[in-house]
């Protein structure tokens, strides 16, 4: 169940606009924890379940990435435009004009915990946590786990997949049908998907410039620019407590995620044993106490 947000709005980011929504008091004693959305090119409200943890106390500030949601949309830049360094700069952008740049938390989901992570590693001195969740350290790593995963399909659907990959054709509603059946086994397990989770798709279905750039046509053909992307060496850099959640069938599976715990000196991991790769939505008691436990930590 989402609150109702305190303040919506957007900051200036260059030329362009960062839309963001503000849940419960920036004026409250507790660092905001910052929501990072996956993709690359999707939207916040797949995430909107994380404004609970206002009830207790913790200001959330979710916002749209540059190129999606309620931003500024740049459907005629090239592929080379969207990068992480962009996304780095958007997020300090941000950091600084809602003025919570000297003490805030980290909540990165999927690629959202890959540009938290990049952040992480530049040692920001008013980054107080780190939350990563689903996310791979790794994306050659990722590649070889979904690769794996991609084999539990039905024959017909691996059939089904690779011969749009092959022809050049996934953009047609055929590749789309069967990529859902990945889609449900590893992506989100609840059964019919919630609204939030559905918007986001929409979303992404609407306008998917940032996504097909950086990713690719799908979670398991990964052909953009995050193709060989790793943080494994830079991780020891991550000085902050760290928080790393899984599913137990996620797609990011556990090799892909492992680096995270191994090489942050402070990290703890929590796995979810009934989710995939949202268990904010498939287990929301349980990450919500994961959450408030984690964060209470921070302030003890």
């Amino acid at each position: 169940m989402q609150m109702t947000p305190h303040k919506k709005g957007t900051v200036p980011f260059r030329q362009w606009k960062t839309w963001y929504r503000i849940t419960g008091s920036l004026d409250a004693d507790r660092p905001p924890l910052i929501a990072l959305h996956g993709g690359p090119g999707t939207t916040h409200d797949y995430l909107l379940a994380l404004t609970e943890l206002a009830a207790n106390g913790w200001p959330v500030i979710h916002y749209d990435q540059l190129g999606n949601g309620g931003s500024t949309h740049l459907s005629g830049q090239p592929d080379n435009f969207w990068n992480i360094q962009l996304f780095l700069d958007e997020l300090e952008n941000l950091l600084h004009k809602l003025g919570v740049a000297q003490d805030y938390v980290l909540f990165g989901q999927s690629w959202g915990g890959m540009l938290a992570a990049e952040h992480a590693t530049r040692r920001s001195p008013g980054l107080r946590g780190l939350a990563i969740a689903n996310t791979p350290a790794s994306m050659p790593l990722f590649r070889e786990g979904v690769s794996r995963l991609r084999t539990t399909l039905p024959v017909e659907v691996q059939s089904t997949l690779a011969r749009h990959e092959e022809a050049g054709s996934t953009d047609s509603q055929e590749y789309f049908n069967a990529t859902m059946a990945f889609y449900e086994r590893y992506v989100c397990r609840v059964n019919p998907l919630p609204k939030d989770v559905t918007a986001t798709l929409i979303e992404l279905y609407n306008d998917p410039t940032v996504y097909h750039a950086m990713n690719g046509p799908s979670e398991f053909h990964v052909i953009g620019s995050l193709r060989d992307w790793t943080i494994v060496d830079r991780l020891p850099d991550v000085t902050v407590p760290t928080l790393l959640i899984t599913g137990q069938y996620d797609e990011v599976v556990e090799a892909a995620a492992r680096p995270f715990y191994d090489q942050i000196p402070d990290a703890r991991w929590v796995v979810f044993n009934s989710s995939s790769h949202m268990p904010h939505v498939e287990e929301p008691e349980k990450f919500n106490q994961v959450m408030t436990d984690f964060l209470t930590d921070l302030i003890a």
